[in-house]
């Protein structure tokens, strides 16, 4: 079946193979520009690594979120696990499982401020541009990895009526509709709302339910006016999500057998985000000015059977609240034909954050996490006495707030002399944040040698921290200008900010309730235990992480419709931030500047068009392994860094039949090809996913104004892994989704 799959594949693909028909519509969106980029002037004019998609390449290939970018862009990966709130991103051998992500992501010139948002529907995206390696001199924090700058549709570019409608196998389907108005020449109003049902890929075998199945929906009101100098946009969206999730296979090391679903407790994800976002621009004679204001709302929840098991052991839930206010003036000469290009900005931002993370012990995890701990050690002195809980579950509460504020000023200067371009650049960035923390269980219990009635015990860990993160960050840059294209060389600083971990505290109340205990009885059994006690939460910091990028590449069309991207680069990475599990059967996990690390690796891009003919192929090599990490049990220098792909590749190609008849205008075929791995799971590098392949096909049928799509994606059936982890001590394996196949209707008027 697999071969016949791949056969008929590829007999779509290959006679007729893949780029970017001709359609009046979309190539009309991609050369109306309304206003110029705040801080850019277009990746193949940067000294930068860079992968562009337009409207028509994103539809064309169903790009439906930004993990759907995986491998498409050259050494960017985003895995599609657990739910929306998973946003692990990894660029260049870098990313992060928690807190503070290695890029940032702006939409319409607005920052998101919190990764939990990064998971969206995308509908109605004008344009893509991901530019790799750091980019913190303009765009500050958390992009030490790069930024992604998502435009959306402008009722200025184009005027009429969108609607799309998708289903697909597992009984997923989802759909859009849109509405651009020019009532006046100088004002757009647009209105779109999306809606997206995943029927769920993973049954869980407990249940004998769907454990992926999830609903979502947004709606983005739009508004732009330009009059003379004056250009102001506002838009406003609104985004819910009620998903499952968390479709992680018990593997058994000892047999080598990853087992299916199965977990007794709800698991899930909502979210509720508002977004408000205004661009004010004044162009005079000599500058531009701009102003970004913008204010962010997220209040998710997440609930987790954290053992992932039948069993009854803890639970979690996750439940945040967070407003932000950011503010960015930018200043830059307006006459763009001057030799010295000149920008300067200032940004601040302010971030207030509640969370509660209750973690509720179940039967089998108070006997196996904490009692039989417990006696254990008072066996060495009581042999035939114990400690007793009079519950069969208890919660161990713990909240938060977490204010974060942020100030930056930066300048950037290109010069031009003769066929060079010369770039320095400089941001000064200052960020203070707090923690005030109290984390608190009660529980019954009675030692049997002198107790006859259980007494509660009242456990306590409150108290505050505090962190200032003051950054330089310089860049350089120099590019030689020819006629085929453009040589560049950069160096560049990044930095990813530091925070506090959130999800060690129960371990910490853990903990601390073994002492209390053992301290009410006076028994002193620290070194039986084995308990590590805090006085304060000031090891529940983390450092920010820097790095310095070191880049060659050239842009180049040696020939009238061929594009080329190339480029090496090199990473020395300083505090890198690596997430670790404590020693033992741990509930939590944290963030640790564990490490100092290296990188580097190539990226190439190509893309050939032909009148209906057009392929695309990319692909990115990276060497990311620990230069110094020891975590007290194993030195790890030497080896790769894990959940990073070694080789990402993609091969997407196209042919499209044009046809002079009034109803039918066009007939394209397509595929595209896929390849990631080998990815490492652990720090020594014993256990890792294989590179594997996925193929994908469709053909799209043009009308006037319809275009009818069927679509194929992992027609192989292969299975893989795309996430790996460890919970009390046992092991779990998430797997990329399985051979999907549907249809889609595009309609414009």
């Amino acid at each position: 079946m697999k071969r016949l799959l791949i056969i008929l594949a590829l007999c779509v693909a290959f006679p007729a193979v893949a780029f970017e028909p001709v359609d009046t519509l979309f190539r009309d969106i991609e050369q109306v520009e309304i206003t110029a980029s705040i801080k850019g002037e277009g990746e193949r004019r940067m000294p930068v690594s860079a992968t562009t998609m337009s409207m028509l390449k994103l539809e064309e290939r169903g790009v439906s979120s930004v993990k759907d970018l995986t491998a498409i862009a050259p050494n960017f990966y985003q895995p599609d696990y657990g739910s929306s709130i998973t946003s692990s991103i990894y660029v260049r051998g870098f990313g992060s499982r928690i807190d503070q992500p290695v890029l940032g992501i702006t939409i319409d010139g607005v920052p998101m401020m919190n990764k939990n948002a990064y998971d969206f529907d995308f509908y109605d995206i004008r344009r893509v541009e991901l530019l790799r390696g750091p980019q913190g001199t303009l765009y500050g924090r958390n992009t030490s990895g790069g930024v992604m700058n998502i435009t959306t549709l402008s009722p200025l570019a184009w005027q009429g009526l969108r609607a799309m409608a998708e289903y697909s196998t597992y009984t997923s389907y989802r759909a859009s509709l849109a509405y651009y108005a020019n009532p006046k020449y100088n004002l757009g109003i647009s209105m779109a709302a999306a809606f997206n049902h995943d029927g769920g890929h993973f049954r869980n075998t407990y249940t004998d339910e769907m454990c992926d199945r999830g609903n979502s929906a947004s709606a983005r009101l739009r508004v732009q006016w330009h009059k003379g100098r004056w250009s102001l946009d506002n838009s406003l969206t609104a985004g819910y999500t009620d998903e499952g999730g968390y479709a992680y296979h018990h593997y058994d090391p000892t047999t080598g057998i990853t087992e299916d679903v199965a977990y007794n407790d709800p698991s899930g994800y909502k979210r509720l985000t508002i977004n408000e976002g205004f661009v004010a621009r004044y162009t005079g004679e000599k500058i531009t000015l701009s102003s970004v204001t913008s204010y962010q709302y997220l209040d998710d929840a997440m609930t987790l059977d954290q053992d992932f098991s039948p069993r009854s052991m803890f639970t979690m839930q996750q439940m945040q609240r967070e407003h932000t206010i950011t503010e960015e003036v930018v200043i830059r000469n307006a006459d763009r034909n001057d030799r010295w290009q000149r920008l300067s900005g200032a940004f601040l931002f302010a971030k207030w954050l509640d969370m509660s993370s209750p973690v509720r012990f179940k039967e089998d995890g108070i006997n196996e996490l904490i009692l039989n701990n417990i006696n254990k050690g008072i066996h060495s002195k009581f042999p035939d006495n114990n400690l007793l809980f009079g519950t069969d579950s208890f919660v161990i509460a713990s909240d938060f707030r977490i204010p974060t504020y942020g100030a930056a000023l930066y300048h950037q200067s290109e010069y031009t002399l003769g066929r060079w371009i010369l770039t320095a650049g400089l941001r000064f960035d200052l960020e203070y944040t707090s923690m005030d923390y109290n984390s608190n269980a009660i529980i019954p219990y009675r030692f049997d040698l002198f107790m006859s009635e259980f007494e509660d015990l009242h456990s306590e860990f409150k108290g505050r921290e505090e962190q200032l993160f003051f950054k330089i960050l310089p860049k350089i840059a120099a590019e030689y200008h020819m006629g085929i294209g453009s040589l560049y060389a950069t160096v560049t600083r990044g930095y990813k900010s530091g925070g506090f971990n959130t999800q060690i505290f129960s371990d910490i109340l853990q903990a601390k309730m073994m002492n209390d205990m053992m301290v009410d009885l006076g028994i002193n059994l620290d070194s039986a235990v084995g308990t590590t006690t805090y006085d304060s939460a000031a090891a529940t910091r983390y450092k920010p992480e820097t790095s310095w990028n070191f880049e060659l590449g050239t842009h180049l069309e040696p020939v009238k419709g061929f594009n080329l991207d190339l480029s090496t680069f090199w990473i020395e990475c300083f505090d890198q931030q690596v997430t670790v599990l404590p020693a033992g059967k741990s509930t939590g996990r944290m963030m640790s500047n564990a490490a100092r690390a290296r990188s580097f690796g190539v990226e190439i891009s190509a893309e050939y068009g032909y009148e209906g003919f057009a392929i695309r192929g990319d692909y990115g090599y990276t060497n990311a392994r620990f230069r110094e990490y020891d975590d007290g049990t194993a030195s790890y220098a030497g080896c790769r860094i894990p959940y990073s792909p070694e080789h990402t590749a993609a091969l997407t190609a196209s042919y499209t039949l044009t046809f002079n008849h009034p109803t039918l205008r066009q007939l394209t075929f397509a595929a595209d090809w896929r390849g990631i791995g080998s990815i490492y799971w652990n720090e020594a590098n014993t256990i890792h996913q294989p590179f594997y392949m996925t193929l994908g096909a469709q053909v799209a049928l043009k009308m006037k104004s319809t275009t009818l799509t069927l679509w194929g994606r992992n027609l192989t059936n292969t299975d893989y892994n795309v996430f790996y982890f460890k919970s009390v001590g046992e092991e779990f394996y998430s797997k990329g989704r399985p051979l999907q196949v549907g249809v889609r209707l595009n309609i414009n008027i």
